[in-house]
């Protein structure tokens, strides 16, 4: 793929942000409840705080971008973060903890909205250059984060041995690379993007419905995708009678991104449109709740018992690889124009309010004693309402 200069380094921030981030983010819990003392509901509290502040916050982030230029954006943002990360490091107490994640996930909602933006309006140029479809880019975007999200917990869990304010200074020493990388080689203005100053782009955004109803859609798989953190660790515990097995679960679908997301990608891109490829993906995504609906009366255990979790998990990644490129490439012929940065943003902003919601009802039907082929039931009919509400034209 012959990607302009501009692509090949926002492709490279996105492995940079994960790198940094994913070596910090998955021993933050442990952290905040065996060094600083958290009770478990407070450390839950906090990880949503940081939740919010950041899939929240992404429309803000988004309109900036439109606003002033993504390079002010995505440096204020490196700058935030890495601020961030060295508060978490030196933090000891609950209120300095609150102000340290709030930071880094607003640094994100800063950086993340910018950068993919941008990497969408590219795509859209590639594609209308003749290089090919434009979900291969985003194909290779969603490579490189998955591939920093795998790398990044390796990176912290070698450094973890010193201590906890190590990964963190680590994970800041990134950002700090990637924010001198940025401030040298990201252009002052980029041709073709100009910057919006005019007011009601949000009403706009409001009005547009087949724009809500494609984040409507996404918000659905992204609850899907989110049962790899709530539904398949009790059914790993049930199957296996520990979460050992679940670290290998999660490297198979990280593997399987990073191996055979361009291959998938470029396949379907000439084959299928990108509506068809959002339900090609969103059925296999039900497929992967109904294998395990369908094996639960049978009670297997050990070994045996981790087979439906592993096809769940491989086909839940797979209709992953369709949805999430595609649902990005989408955004740009439904934005209105030059303000893809605010669509980008809206799109995680209002599908994570539906996760943050949908989560919350998931949580209360796996703990209401239902027979328990009933909630993998109810979760696959999730992709197939999806389906329901996607726009009918792109």
């Amino acid at each position: 793929m012959r990607l302009s200069p501009l692509l090949r380094l926002l492709i490279l921030t996105q492995l940079a942000f994960n790198v940094g981030f994913f070596a910090v983010l998955p021993f933050l819990s442990e952290h905040l409840g065996q060094a600083i003392g958290m009770a478990g509901w407070l450390v839950g509290f906090v990880l949503g705080l940081r939740t919010f502040s950041q899939q929240g916050l992404f429309v803000v982030g988004g309109a900036l971008a439109d606003r002033y230029g993504i390079r002010p954006v995505v440096l204020a943002g490196c700058a935030l973060r890495i601020a961030g990360f060295v508060w978490l490091g030196y933090a000891d107490s609950t209120a300095t903890v609150i102000g340290a994640v709030l930071l880094i996930g607003f640094a994100a909602a800063l950086f993340s909205p910018a950068v993919e933006s941008e990497v969408a309006r590219q795509a859209v140029a590639w594609e209308e250059q003749g290089g090919g479809s434009r979900t291969r880019v985003l194909a290779l975007f969603t490579v490189a984060g998955q591939t920093g999200a795998f790398v990044g917990p390796l990176l912290g869990g070698l450094l973890l041995s010193v201590d906890f304010r190590v990964v963190c200074l680590a994970g800041a020493g990134i950002f700090v690379l990637v924010l001198a990388g940025h401030a040298w080689l990201l252009p002052q203005h980029i041709p073709g993007r100009e910057r919006i100053r005019a007011k009601g782009g949000v009403r706009t955004l409001l009005r547009n419905r087949r724009f809500l109803a494609l984040c409507s859609a996404y918000g659905a798989y992204l609850l899907a995708y989110n049962q790899l953190y709530l539904a398949l660790p009790d059914e790993v515990e049930r199957a296996t009678g520990s979460q050992t097995a679940l670290a290998w679960l999660f490297a198979l679908s990280s593997l399987l991104v990073v191996t055979a997301q361009l291959p998938v990608t470029r396949w379907v891109g000439d084959r299928l449109a990108l509506r068809r490829s959002m339900v090609v993906g969103m059925l296999l995504i039900s497929a992967g709740f109904a294998t395990v609906a369908l094996a639960r009366p049978a009670g297997w255990t050990g070994i045996a018992g981790l087979l439906p979790a592993a096809g769940f998990v491989v086909l839940l990644t797979f209709g992953q690889m369709l949805v999430a490129p595609v649902a990005r490439a989408w955004v740009p012929d439904l934005a209105e124009e030059g303000r893809l940065g605010l669509y980008t943003g809206a799109l995680s902003s209002v599908s994570g309010l539906i996760v943050l919601v949908g989560s919350s009802l998931t949580g209360t039907l796996l703990d209401t004693g239902l027979p328990a082929v009933v909630p993998w039931l109810v979760l696959a009919a999730v992709p197939l309402a999806a389906i329901a509400v996607l726009p009918r034209r792109p």
